[in-house]
């Protein structure tokens, strides 16, 4: 069988000659041309000639090949067909056979399971028996064991009862004397509030007096002097006298008026009474003169933004005073003025953590602080009052000790009655072995000498 690529190859080297043989013939001289082209043009025509009876003896190969190969495909098809018949077939057996061992099979294995089961219902009825008997024989023995153990217990319960009785009748009387306390410490309260009361009819009365606090204010010194004056008769009359301290030297070697001592957080809170009048006086005299008056608000609002950033540098110490510090101003007028007329001041002191305070709002303060050491020292009794409990619960857990100590030595007291009572029995009914002259005949057994248990 030929390739088909055998005549295209054949046709392309038939060109590459002819192309060849007219460049050499344009390579001649010219003269003898038309010869040359006579004889290129016959064999040009015998070669066309060659290659038509090549073509047409491939096209005849080819076909004849196209012939071959369609009988060859039809008998292979033909082959195949048959052989999937046989295949089908035997296929066809095969699975009658295995479905007839099959079928063998389950009868046997269901003759098996029959069997079994026949065996395991046998052999669980066996077992169910066994199981009913042991449980009544259990049962009779937990039944008498948990008779002992229920006397056991009740008599380790009602020790044990006592005993908590005697604890918690401790516990009451603990509690008793620390509700008495709670109550005389109550009733204390009471009072410093009705004199908390009277001293704040007081300061009402002395607020009606001090509208003319400018004028009574002239200089530094007096205006000090005032304002530490009341805020010392406030932080007195409010706090504990272990709560506070006065001219307090802070670590960076700064004196503040006041240190209030609360406890972390929020920490000791700094408390100045200096406050910056002269600025304040000016505003008051420039009575309707608004030139004036501008100019000594400017100055007064100046000299209080400087005063706040003095508090704020020097009074706010991380990890020794608290977060915020207080700037004490003798007078509600002043402090009223303050948060109407320059409400950018006060805004800027609460931005710098510095709280403008007067003497009744003052008080609102120190009456939370004063809570909050009292609440502090509230936790401490608290957990005087927690040690006492857990020391009592240390104590219950000893007796309970004690308690499981006893019931050791009970336990082993019984075992040793029941001991003495099985030798008693055996002792009994030797004895009356004896007695009756049911013993055994030395010629038919060995004497023996039992031992007691």
């Amino acid at each position: 069988m030929m390739p088909d690529w055998i005549l295209p190859l054949a046709l392309f080297i038939c060109v590459i000659a002819l192309v060849a043989l007219g460049l050499a013939v344009l390579r001649r001289p010219s003269s003898g041309g038309a010869e040359i082209f006579a004889v290129l043009a016959g064999k040009l025509e015998s070669h066309g000639a060659a290659l038509d009876r090549l073509a047409n003896s491939t096209m005849d190969r080819l076909a004849q090949q196209d012939r071959l190969l369609a009988e060859r495909l039809e008998g292979t098809a033909r082959r195949l067909d048959e052989a999937l018949a046989a295949q089908d077939r035997r296929m066809a057996q095969d699975r009658l056979a295995a479905a007839e061992r099959l079928a063998v099979q389950e009868k046997a294995l269901a003759d098996r399971l029959t069997a079994s089961a026949t065996a395991l219902s046998e052999a669980l009825a066996g077992q169910n028996e066994r199981i009913v008997t042991a449980s009544q024989g259990l049962t009779e023995t937990l039944a008498q064991a948990l008779a002992g153990q229920n006397d056991r217990l009740a008599a380790q319960a009602e020790g044990l009862t006592k005993a908590i009785a005697a604890q918690n009748e401790k516990l009451a009387r603990i509690l008793g004397e620390q509700a008495q306390k709670a109550q005389e410490t109550a009733g204390q309260i009471h009072e410093r509030l009705a004199v908390i009361d009277a001293a704040r009819q007081n300061m009402e009365a002395l607020g009606s007096q001090v509208t003319n606090l400018v004028g009574i204010l002239g200089n530094k010194q007096s205006r000090g002097a005032f304002g530490e004056m009341q805020l010392r008769q406030l932080i007195e009359d409010r706090l504990p006298a272990d709560g506070f301290s006065w001219q307090h030297v802070l670590s960076n070697g700064t004196r503040c008026d006041c240190l209030i001592r609360l406890p972390h957080p929020p920490g000791p809170v700094v408390v100045d009474s200096k406050f910056p009048l002269e600025a304040w006086q000016a505003l008051r005299e420039a009575g309707e003169d608004v030139g004036a008056r501008t100019a000594a608000a400017r100055q007064f609002g100046t000299d209080m933004k400087k005063h706040v950033d003095d508090i704020s540098r020097k009074y706010l110490i991380t990890g020794e005073t608290a977060d915020a510090a207080i700037l004490f101003v003798p007078s509600e007028a002043v402090f009223a003025e303050l948060h109407t007329s320059f409400a950018g001041v006060v805004d800027d002191a609460q931005r710098r953590r510095v709280y403008i305070a007067s003497p009744t709002t003052l008080w609102a303060m120190l009456s939370a602080m004063r809570a909050l050491m009292q609440d502090v020292r509230m936790r401490a009794q608290a957990g005087r009052i927690q040690e006492e409990v857990v020391k009592l619960v240390e104590d219950v857990s000893r007796l309970d000790g004690r308690v499981n100590s006893l019931k050791k030595h009970f336990d082993q007291a019984q075992k040793d009655i029941r001991d003495i009572e099985i030798s008693t029995d055996k002792i009994v009914r030797r004895g009356g072995r004896i007695e009756s002259v049911e013993l055994e005949d030395p010629a038919l057994a060995a004497p023996q000498d039992p031992a007691l248990p």
